[in-house]
């Protein structure tokens, strides 16, 4: 080989050795999904811990909650996958779109599975004891594994009923490397700002229009018992992954928003306080005990997801400058950062642990009758306790981690070609790149990319 095809051969030096902006770590990430998965968790059994009828309207609106889910896994897909300083994603994190979108969905679903195998006999006796069919079971048992459940409005909340969100998040998964980031990392802010309008007015207007065909007030809509007007286009409105991916691309947009913010940009303008953002972001939970008691849904899109989001690149900003606030410093504590790193495990067990002491006919079976209000803080110390465990010996387990990224490279190969053309990727793509692409993600950015 002469010295030409050599050099050739040889990646530039500029990309040989890329430059690489540091990233700095945002521990304030963390406590802010404990700050959105305790508050559902304690929604979702409410009834069973109070019959003070201010305190259900205040404590179940976990549909609104939830909107913060999506927002929070955008931004961290942003951060982790976008360029800091500059327009554009980073190649090798994308250079295999499949393996980009099976180690996330890798990232959760291994607790998904195990925790739905290991309460399986319950959900099946339960289902039985309503006269479901063997088929009908078979078939929530595969919408359960696949996690399809978002797309069915009446089979949304088979089995341990929160993990729709799941559902919701690896129909947007899928979107992102080749689809989502890619467009939104190179836009400008003036065009992301734009973006985050029209994102904004598109959701919004699902909303109205499905709050048109049933009720805007939620003392109408959504009362406290659970019984709702029009329950198939409220779960199409709450469920359904295409407004998960609108919310999921906001948090992106944010994001990107805050990583382009130049030296000049830093010193021109002294961040927000973020408390007042996150003040007025779950002041608007307290609508619903006020004559302006729009349904979930609405507040959801004009005012919790929108303000959320400006909470979060608030406190992105603050936690970059030399002297953050109070509420940045909170967040980003210890203690905030275990409770957030409980938070993936908690929203998944403490359904099945729920139904165990409040699902009347597993209750009766077991207990004689579903636990009363006293028990309630019982029950959420074992969430607590058993989410602990759940993190420490699964989550965080390397042998767990490791067959994770087996399965993801394995699945990444039976579906090469599926979000980018082998042929092109090869062929644009330097060889170094493709290697690259194909490591496995570390623990820290694992642990960023946890769905909530």
């Amino acid at each position: 080989m002469d010295a030409d095809a050599k050099a050739a051969a040889k990646p530039p030096a500029d990309l040989a050795k890329p430059v690489k902006v540091s990233k700095p770590r945002l521990d304030c990430i963390d406590g802010c999904r404990f700050a959105l998965v305790f508050p559902i968790v304690i929604a979702h059994f409410a009834r069973f811990g109070t019959k003070n009828l201010t305190l259900l309207k205040l404590l179940t609106q976990e549909n609104v909650l939830v909107g913060g889910f999506f927002v929070i896994s955008g931004y961290v897909s942003a951060y982790t996958s976008t360029k800091l300083g500059a327009k554009g994603v980073e190649e090798k994190k994308v250079a295999n779109p499949e393996l980009f979108f099976w180690q996330r969905v890798m990232a959760y679903y291994p607790l998904h599975f195990v925790s739905s195998a290991v309460f399986a006999p319950m959900f099946i006796w339960a289902e039985r004891q309503f006269n479901a069919t063997w088929r009908m079971i078979a078939f929530r048992a595969f919408l359960n594994f696949s996690m399809l459940q978002a797309w069915f409005p009446k089979e949304a909340e088979i089995w341990n009923q929160p993990t729709w969100f799941l559902s919701a998040l690896t129909f947007s998964n899928v979107t992102m490397p080749t689809f989502v980031l890619p467009q939104v990392a190179a836009l400008s802010k003036n065009g992301l700002h734009k973006l985050f309008a029209a994102l904004t007015g598109i959701s919004l207007l699902q909303k109205v229009s499905y709050s048109e065909t049933a009720r805007f007030h939620s003392s109408k809509e959504h009362p406290v018992d659970g019984k709702v007007m029009m329950p198939l286009i409220w779960n199409l409105t709450r469920f359904h992954p295409f407004w998960a991916l609108l919310e999921m691309t906001m948090g992106i947009v944010a994001c990107r928003d805050v990583m382009l913010d130049t030296e000049e940009d830093k010193k021109k303008k002294k961040p927000a306080n973020p408390l007042w953002l996150f003040l007025a972001a779950y002041a608007s939970l307290g609508l619903r005990l006020t004559k302006f008691d729009f349904n979930d849904a609405i507040v959801r899109g004009v005012l919790f997801v929108p303000l959320f989001t400006k909470f979060l690149t608030a406190m992105h900003r603050d936690a970059l400058s030399p002297s953050p606030s109070a509420i940045t410093r909170f967040f980003g504590c210890k203690p905030m950062a275990t409770l957030g790193s409980i938070a993936f495990p908690m929203f998944i067990v403490h359904g099945p642990i729920g139904q165990i002491f409040y699902k009347k006919v597993l209750a009766r079976k077991l207990w004689g009758a579903p636990m009363p209000t006293g028990f309630f803080p019982i029950y959420l110390a074992i969430c607590f306790g058993l989410s602990h465990l759940v993190n420490e010996h699964f989550v965080k387990s390397k042998k767990v981690a490791a067959v994770g990224g087996k399965v993801a490279q394995v699945l990444a190969r039976w579906t090469e070609g599926m979000l980018r053309d082998s042929a092109s990727l090869s062929a644009c793509t330097p060889s170094w790149v493709l290697k690259l692409g194909f490591l496995h993600h570390g623990a820290e950015e694992q642990r960023l990319n946890m769905p909530c």
